[in-house]
């Protein structure tokens, strides 16, 4: 439907969501000396659900947006030293340098989102808040503006060359733009509980812990306030969340795994269970004439290997750069636009996968064990492992099949007396290569056929 263009405010770019995808994407466009406009429905500082961790790759795209001195204001301390334990093996590294900068950071998202929202509205972006996105204005197929209702309960309708929707997993814009059924999908086999605690053990400060036991994860991060972030992943269970379920899991999950246990020694749970059930990770089409999808709002990855901020921030940047030369030119727009999405499929398509491989909610297959064993006496093999997080290094630089042959030698010997657990192991992990490699040849080849303009 569309309205009296005599009625309608007038921007280049309208934003809906002013949160990691959203201020990127808006900061970019207005130092380009564009007018953005940037929608939310939350006031700020508001919080919402995540983990929040930033790899040095996601502390870089801080740097690059301007971001990165009102975050580090907040006082999340520098992680330095990457931890990990599992199978009674342990995995020690610095971080991988990204534009200079060799930390991972935990920051609040009440603080952090606060921080990159005014970020965008110093580079020049009209922020406003309590803001409701009701419908998208369509002039024939192409996107050409939004409705929205304001906190005076007042419809409002904005035109602009293109509309940016980077408002999360349940995103309006991509619901109204018919696209929010993924075109790719795995669901995870990982629930995901987290809680802050008063920290007082000052020796880890500086520690991104996380370990294994069994089929349960949990990791540590030390954050700003003095806080941890105790996030762990037990395998998914069936159904809703009944009151009380949150914190009985949480607890469960804490006890299964005793290092955990006991880096929360001394410390003070502050505040409640949060959690995420019923976790699916997935691409959207994510472009069309005149809208995009940033973020979450087109492409999600479970919370086990932390990269969404990382991606949210890296690709609303690059759609802000790549449309803000064309923004009125509608043909070279809409190349750009799906340009954009091609890259980022082809770009995620590897760690998406890796991401799903650890969403598995199972054991440490004697494979991945075989890994942390040969890890723990190979500081290469440590670094690749850490730098994979970080998007410094690639899973492929990981599994090379030279590595892959001396981990399955390795496998077999301390295996020499029952070796069927690691032969199964092997066969399941070349049929599940096999199967993510057609997913990327197919569904996950540069973008989906309708994307293409």
């Amino acid at each position: 439907m569309v309205g009296s263009p005599a009625a309608a405010e007038r921007a280049d770019v309208v934003v809906v969501g002013a949160r990691c995808a959203g201020s990127a994407t808006a900061a970019t466009l207005a130092r380009a000396g564009l007018h953005v406009v940037v929608l939310d429905s939350a006031r700020f500082p508001a919080d919402t659900l995540s983990t929040h961790l930033l790899w040095p790759a996601g502390v870089a795209e801080l740097s690059r947006l301007g971001a990165l001195d009102a975050v580090r204001e907040i006082g999340a301390p520098e992680l330095t030293h990457a931890y990990a334990a599992g199978a009674g093996y342990l995995i020690e590294t610095p971080f991988p340098e990204v534009d200079g900068i060799d930390y991972t950071l935990c920051v609040r998202r009440t603080g952090l989102d606060h921080a990159l929202v005014r970020t965008a509205g110093e580079a020049g972006a009209e922020i406003r808040q309590r803001c409701r996105v009701t419908e998208l204005v369509w002039d024939g197929e192409r996107c050409a503006g939004v409705r929205y209702t304001g906190p005076d309960d007042r419809t409002v309708e904005i035109r602009a060359a293109l509309v940016v929707g980077a408002d999360g997993r349940r995103s309006t814009v991509a619901r109204l733009a018919g696209m929010a059924t993924p075109y790719e999908s795995e669901p995870s086999g990982r629930d995901c509980y987290f809680a802050y605690w008063r920290d007082s053990a000052a020796e880890w400060r500086s520690t991104a812990a996380q370990w294994r036991e069994g089929a349960d994860l949990g990791t540590a991060f030390p954050c700003d306030d003095g806080l941890l972030l105790c996030l762990v992943q037990p395998p998914a269970e069936p159904g809703k969340l009944r009151p009380g379920d949150a914190e009985r899991r949480y607890a469960a999950a804490l006890d299964r795994i005793p290092p955990l246990r006991e880096r929360l020694r001394g410390g003070e749970q502050v505040g409640r269970v949060r959690a995420a059930t019923g976790i699916t990770s997935y691409f959207r089409r994510s472009s069309g004439p005149g809208w995009a999808l940033p973020g979450d709002s087109g492409h999600f990855k479970d919370p086990v290997t932390a990269q969404g901020i990382r991606d949210a921030l890296h690709y609303g940047r690059r759609l802000a750069e790549e449309v803000a030369p064309v923004l009125h030119d509608p043909p070279r727009l809409d190349r750009a636009v799906a340009e954009w999405e091609r890259h980022r499929v082809a770009e995620c398509r590897e760690i998406y996968h890796w991401t799903n491989r650890l969403a598995r909610g199972t054991a440490m297959s004697p494979l991945e064990v075989e890994l942390y064993r040969a890890a723990t006496t190979d500081p290469e093999l440590a670094a690749i492992t850490t730098a994979i997080f970080s998007r410094t290094r690639r899973p492929a630089d990981l599994y090379t099949p030279a590595r892959m042959a001396r981990l399955t030698t390795g496998a077999l010997w301390r295996h020499r007396r029952n070796p069927a657990p690691v032969l199964r192991d092997l066969v399941h992990e070349i049929t599940t290569g096999a199967r993510e490699f057609h997913t990327s040849c197919t569904t996950l080849r540069a973008a989906p056929p309708s994307a293409t303009v």
